[in-house]
């Protein structure tokens, strides 16, 4: 009897045995499986994510070189193109000039977008390259540039100290030649009007792209009917080497001047902050950069400032007097003739433009100059009618030094 329960035990253990052992090999066969599985896949998803056809999008940004050089990092940095209006089609990724100075000035930025942008500034006073101070020139104008002749012989030659903007209306196509200095300066626009808000929305539009060239270092802002009075190196060297910046701005006690305020700007902009000037300025970039980026006074002169309130002749006037006053001269550069009366300046026409009206428009006034008494007191002139071009073209290069 114990015999028969003791062979009952073996065969049980022997069985329990061979199970053992089926599950050992099984749970190895399956750990073998699952490894070669995971190894596919993970191949697989290497090969699925590295696809250029799986985020076509991506071909147009190029790999950027980390800046500053380091040899102990390589980084990738993914770059919108709502932010950044450069040029990708470098293959070798993007150089520090490509941020400080784009070549290309057309990008899809919202203003919102576009005024972020343009009011960086570095904390590092230094550059990191050799910085060539330039002048922007903006021109705030409908279509074409009736004077765009002229402007081409005063700009011939200086190359690297200037920079060309346009602001036209958003339907004008029409593109100069290659060879013109003008050639794809227009910066993406929109719609202005006489005397509404859109006009200084334009204007500082026109700051913003140029801010995004760090080697621009003054702005003067320019219509169609404006002219030179003098050379570029007279104008380049008047602007750059001044301790302030010509922006028109002087308390009006008439209608035309306080008579414009509204009550309801108060106490954002009072009575005593309220000044007049002319459209036309010229700022240099540290008040440049406070005109884009203001969030404060803006919106009140947009919401208060309507006919018979004009904002292009308050707001800046006004801004500066707020954020900056050691920093203007109070006066324009652009010299305009009101002696006629009306809601516009005197247009000249053919007849009236001589050597003799040249001259007076250089040299007939006095002003400061860098705490200086100076007799260049304007450096650009308006309204000429598009017919003095052909006598311009035959007095102004001579008379201004444009071939010096």
């Amino acid at each position: 009897m114990k015999q028969g329960k003791l062979t009952v035990v073996v065969k049980e253990l022997s069985g329990g045995h061979f199970h053992v052992k089926t599950l050992i090999i099984f749970s190895l066969s399956m750990l073998f499986f699952i490894f070669v599985l995971g190894m596919f896949i993970n191949d697989r998803t290497r090969k699925l994510l590295t696809s250029d056809d799986l985020f076509p999008q991506l071909k147009a940004f190029p790999s950027v070189s980390p800046w500053p050089p380091s040899s102990h990092c390589q980084c990738n940095f993914s770059l919108s193109s709502h932010l950044l209006p450069l040029s990708f089609s470098n293959p070798r990724g993007l150089l520090l000039k490509d941020y400080t100075a784009p070549k290309e000035l057309w990008h899809s930025m919202s203003d919102e977008e576009l005024f972020w942008q343009a009011s960086m500034v570095p904390r590092i006073v230094k550059y990191p390259y050799n910085r060539t101070p330039k002048v922007a020139f903006m021109f705030l104008t409908k279509g074409r540039l009736p004077f765009a002749p002229l402007w081409e012989t005063f700009f011939k030659g200086h190359d690297g100290f200037y920079s060309v903007y346009l602001h036209a209306a958003p339907d004008f196509k029409n593109e100069p030649p290659e060879s013109s200095v003008f050639y794809k300066r227009k910066i993406p626009s929109q719609a202005v009007e006489w005397g509404k808000p859109t006009m200084v929305d334009a204007e500082r539009r026109l700051l913003a792209n140029a801010l995004l060239d760090f080697s621009n270092e003054r702005f003067v802002l320019l219509s169609e009917s404006c002219i030179p009075l003098f050379n570029f190196t007279t104008v380049y060297s008047h602007l750059v080497n001044s301790n302030h910046s010509f922006v028109s701005s002087f308390d009006d006690p008439r209608n035309v001047g306080r008579g414009r305020y509204n009550k309801q700007m108060w106490p954002t902009v009072t009575l005593s902050d309220w000044r007049k000037g002319s459209q036309w300025f010229e700022v240099h970039r540290k008040l440049a950069i406070e005109i884009v980026s203001d969030p404060t006074y803006y919106p009140v002169f947009k919401d208060f400032c309507l006919p018979p309130c004009y904002t292009d002749e308050h707001y800046l006037a006004t801004l500066v007097t707020k954020v900056g006053p050691g920093m203007n001269s109070n006066r324009t550069i652009t010299w305009v003739d009101w002696s006629t009366g009306g809601p516009h300046p005197t247009t000249f026409v053919r007849k009236d433009v001589t050597e003799n009206f040249l001259i007076r428009l250089r040299n007939g006034f006095n002003c400061t100059y860098n705490g200086g008494m100076s007799s260049i007191c304007h450096l650009f002139a308006r309204k000429f009618h598009p017919s003095t071009l052909e006598p311009l073209l035959k007095i102004a290069p001579a008379l201004f030094g444009f071939n010096t």
